[in-house]
């Protein structure tokens, strides 16, 4: 429990350290980095880790994870059968290893020899029950459409330790499927979460909803124990409060900081700041099959007419990089050989005469839903108005935001998070995508992604995917100026944190590989 009086004097010293000489201690990649400093990793000690949570309604079963606190928690308790490395790719975790048949249509899973909390140990009927958990129609669980292309009907155990999974259509990137943000493994059965029993690094002691999870260090675990004997997931919905329980000595990790915390103690030493590159796309999504945006030129004047660098500082107060229209910069598969956009008012002013949209008038929707949209908003429509257009900015209702903008309006600020690009353009860019917020919808750029999926060659494969994100550079609906950092904060004797891995990534929130000094 945070105290008043410890929070509000540690307020007190987070409002002087932005002006005042901060006492010497460790840098933060001290704080953030490996053992060559502060010898071995230490066993011993508990970790209290400070996320936003989700209130009184928090859930442990793993299925229902939606927020980072969530996650956190589910990947302390629970396993996925891989997880997505610092490119996206996915890498194996319960899974041994896979292997698909020629057709891209039938993979072959080896389970590695894992145990869970209780002892039994994780078997392929285990497996099977997770992934049709999920899949239930009757349920909502944000999973099930990704484990879309595989028939659970017709996949089955080959022996205890090995899954054979069939699929409804060939796909090349089936291992982004065992990756999926939610598809952890529960025990064969499982339906009661109050005592969850999982094969994670940490097992359960208590939970307090909107509040604390204790767990202890699973012995067992197939990845090396924990360093740590225990670790505490606290809640605490605003960043000053996370931001003052690390300055009071209340907590040793917190996620989600702001530019201004992490401004203020970056090279202080009374806390260490971690940036995770890339961890959240930002941009702006026009309506491809509505006026003024089902022309071409109008979209390609946009595109230009933005000053990206000036939005990255305005919106993120520079916490990111500047973005080239296209999502997952640094990812597997992304075009980083595309020319890098930069203002031009002129192109911007040609396009829209070419078009016949001089004096365009259009409304951008944005919320306060997500950091840096509103203020993102406000800075295009200036920008905007040096090329001629007139942007009247609409602020919406942040708890039906994302539901309102994808089928309505013609051009909204936007967000997401890091996914593998192949899962992007096939959640978000086809016919057939139910969160096509774009309207991209063109059957021949459908036919390039199944022809991707059908492609057992890696080069080739990227040569398609290569092709369709050049189509989208140029004539697509998705405005990318951003990506913006998520900043973690540290207490100076924690170790081991990573500083390479996004948000959503394997590294990030491994708590079992961190220790205390």
């Amino acid at each position: 429990m945070l105290t008043a009086s410890v929070a509000s004097a540690a307020g007190a010293a987070l409002a002087l350290a932005a002006c005042s000489p901060a006492p010497a201690g460790p840098s933060a990649a001290a704080s953030a980095g490996g053992a060559s400093a502060d010898g071995p990793p230490r066993p011993g000690g508990r970790l209290r880790a400070l996320l936003a949570g989700g209130g009184a309604n928090e859930t442990l079963d793993p299925h229902r994870v939606s927020l980072f606190a969530d996650a956190a928690r589910a990947k302390a308790l629970y396993d996925k059968l891989a997880d997505c490395g610092p490119d996206l790719a996915a890498v194996p975790r319960l899974a041994a290893g896979w292997e698909p048949n020629p057709g891209l249509d039938v993979w072959t899973v080896r389970l590695r020899e894992a145990g869970f909390h209780d002892g039994r140990p994780v078997t392929a009927a285990d497996v099977l029950y997770s992934y049709r958990r999920i899949a239930d129609p009757a349920r909502a669980f944000r999973a099930r459409a990704s484990l879309e292309p595989i028939d659970l009907a017709a996949s089955r155990a080959l022996d205890p330790r090995t899954v054979e999974f069939r699929l409804r259509r060939p796909c090349a990137e089936f291992p982004n499927v065992l990756a999926a943000f939610g598809a952890y493994i529960v025990p064969d059965g499982t339906e009661d979460f109050q005592a969850p029993v999982g094969s994670g690094p940490f097992a359960f002691v208590s939970f307090k909803p909107g509040s604390s999870l204790l767990l202890r260090r699973f012995d067992g675990y197939w990845d090396d124990a924990p360093h740590l004997d225990e670790l505490e997931i606290l809640a605490a919905a605003e960043e000053s409060a996370r931001a003052n329980a690390l300055l009071a000595g209340q907590a040793e990790y917190a996620h989600e900081l702001s530019p201004a915390t992490a401004r203020a103690h970056e090279s202080g030493g009374r806390i260490g700041i971690v940036r995770l590159r890339n961890s959240a796309m930002q941009g702006f999504v026009m309506k491809t099959d509505r006026p003024p945006f089902d022309d071409v030129r109008v979209r390609q004047a946009f595109f230009h007419l933005v000053d990206r660098r000036e939005l990255v500082d305005g919106a993120l107060s520079g916490a990111g990089e500047i973005g080239n229209d296209l999502f997952g910069k640094g990812s597997q598969y992304y075009p980083a050989g595309l020319p890098q956009r930069a203002q031009d008012l002129d192109k911007a002013r040609a396009l829209l005469r070419e078009a016949g949209a001089e004096g365009l008038r259009v409304t951008l929707d944005t919320s306060p839903v997500a950091a840096g949209l509103v203020e993102a908003a406000g800075i295009l429509k200036e920008q905007a108005a040096k090329a001629g257009i007139t942007v009247e900015v609409r602020v919406g209702n942040k708890d039906t935001y994302w539901k309102d903008i994808l089928d309505g309006g013609v051009l909204a600020s936007f967000r997401s998070g890091a996914m593998p690009i192949e899962s992007h353009l096939s959640q978000r860019l086809l016919s057939s995508s139910t969160t096509n917020a774009t309207h991209w919808r063109h059957p021949d750029f459908d036919d390039l992604y199944g022809q991707a999926q059908s492609t057992a060659d890696p080069a080739a494969r990227t040569a398609l995917y290569e092709r369709m994100q050049r189509r989208l550079y140029e004539e697509g609906g998705l405005l990318v100026w951003g990506f913006a950092d998520w900043i973690l904060g540290t207490a100076p004797r924690l170790r081991g944190v990573a500083a390479d891995a996004p948000a959503n990534t394997l590294d990030w929130a491994r708590f079992d590989k961190v220790w205390l000094a």
